[in-house]
């Protein structure tokens, strides 16, 4: 019996990257479905899906034909500029961020717009969360302006939006970091820093769709996976201290 196809490099398609699973939202069937000339394949390991999406010239693909394909290129998208207009001096922030196989090797992206000044931050950690890349995604943004602003911010998150506008994160701060009598909050360390960020800052959340085509959105998740398929990814020693201890 063939083994089942684990991980899935687009290199040429809607969004570049590995995905952890083909169909879905989050999958890598959304990337390449109408695509002209997409460039794609499923490997068994990661380090194999990470090899064919720095070296795919010459690679066989899963539906591309000889000669008509798309010539791939390694130079990066430019920076997706948001759509939303801002109220005057306020800076609109896009973030994303994920796991492969949550958890697994994880990646954010952001894009910050002040003004005409267009910035794209990312990064990622070898053992993660999807919620963990989410909130590091706003925290990374909020962090790079330097002195107190108006922001908006865009996520595709629920957890991080209801997180803050619903009040859940503050309460369970409150409490000691418990969820309920019984149940600790997950991802402390992390809401704990982007709390503090937002007594620094003035920050409206708001909720979008993810793949849902918002040009800065979708140049987020590409940020996010990019980094998540690198090599030598640091550690989330928090998270891999909570995973040890159960």
């Amino acid at each position: 019996m063939a083994k089942k196809k684990k991980y899935y490099a687009v290199a040429v398609g809607k969004v570049r990257g590995i995905f952890g699973e083909w169909f879905g939202p989050q999958g890598a069937e959304q990337q390449v479905r109408g695509y002209p000339g997409a460039v794609y394949k499923g490997f068994e390991t990661l380090a194999e899906a990470r090899d064919f999406l720095e070296n795919p010239r010459g690679r066989k693909s899963a539906t591309r034909a000889a000669g008509k394909g798309l010539p791939f290129t390694s130079k990066p998208a430019a920076a997706a500029r948001p759509t939303d207009r801002p109220n005057a001096g306020q800076i609109i922030i896009y973030t994303d961020g994920g796991a492969l196989n949550n958890p697994g090797p994880g990646g954010y992206g952001a894009v910050i717009a002040n003004g005409d000044d267009i910035k794209e931050l990312s990064g990622g950690f070898r053992l993660t969360t999807n919620n963990r890349m989410e909130l590091m995604a706003c925290i990374i943004a909020l962090q790079s302006i330097k002195k107190p602003s108006a922001i908006r911010l865009f996520s595709d998150s629920r957890y991080v939006v209801n997180g803050i506008t619903k009040g859940w994160a503050a309460k369970w701060k409150a409490n000691g970091w418990m969820r309920t009598k019984n149940e600790p909050a997950v991802n402390p360390d992390l809401w704990e820093q982007l709390l503090a960020l937002c007594e620094i800052h003035t920050v409206e959340f708001c909720w979008i769709k993810g793949h849902a085509g918002i040009p800065a959105n979708e140049r987020c998740d590409a940020l996010a996976v990019a980094a998540a398929s690198k090599h030598h990814l640091p550690a989330d020693t928090v998270y891999e201290k909570t995973v040890k201890r159960t």
